[in-house]
């Protein structure tokens, strides 16, 4: 049955899964949801209807695959969560691929292509790719601010974000591309041992832990409040 691999992607708007003969690159079944944020409650059934519909089961898979982003934290997370408990308790090596490399993949006609994704609050995250390989990126940016080194000759950039883009992108041939179980399983190196899995959120969460409040004078030190010495 070669070496099925089970992709996984929530670092977009898309809900992304999909089955893989690694050995071959064939696609044996995906899935995809798009425009959804509904990725922690639609991941784990969309996965189990794909095995079904294929007459599989977990058991069968081989290894994972996951999109690590740069995504939003909780979207990212769901999926990064997921991988990471269903290899750990039926004992398979899952792979980490930045999202946005998925997507570059699919750009390698390019000599130059920019790839940007939905980072929310107005921003983007963004990379650029010489034939298919990153040359710059990723980071996080507003989407007017978006300058890359290199003149793309394609763009990868959601349909509600590119009239945002600065003027000196706005003219360049563009589509609207995902991470794809192909691309993200194309990316892994299968016969390396997995790295640990890293999120790529690319900046820091909007929880802040709070600064330290002086103590008052009004307040007596312990050991003197309980009499004890030293």
């Amino acid at each position: 049955m070669g070496v099925l691999t089970l992709a996984i992607d929530t670092a977009t708007a898309d809900l992304l899964t999909g089955i893989v003969d690694a050995a071959t690159g064939d696609v044996v079944a995906q899935r995809i949801v798009h425009g959804t944020r509904s990725h922690n409650e639609l991941l784990v059934p969309t996965i189990q209807e794909m095995l079904r519909e294929q007459g599989l089961s977990l058991v069968d898979m081989k290894a994972m695959v996951v999109g690590c982003g740069p995504g939003p934290f909780t979207g990212l997370r769901v999926g990064m969560v997921t991988a990471e408990s269903l290899g750990h308790s039926l004992g398979l090596p899952v792979h980490g691929v930045c999202s946005l490399d998925a997507i570059g993949h699919q750009l390698s006609q390019y000599p130059v292509a920019l790839v940007a994704t939905d980072a929310r609050r107005r921003e983007v995250y963004w990379a650029s790719y010489r034939h298919g390989q990153r040359s710059e990126g990723p980071d996080v940016v507003a989407p007017a601010s978006l300058s890359p080194r290199e003149v793309p000759l394609h763009l990868s950039v959601p349909e509600h974000l590119a009239d945002k883009l600065p003027e000196h992108l706005a003219d360049i041939p563009r589509s609207h591309l995902s991470p794809t179980p192909a691309s993200l399983v194309a990316l892994a190196d299968m016969d390396a041992t997995p790295e640990p899995l890293r999120p790529l959120y690319l900046r820091r969460p909007d929880a802040a832990e709070p600064k330290p409040v002086p103590r008052s004078p009004a307040i007596p030190e312990v050991n003197k409040w309980w009499g004890c010495g030293g």
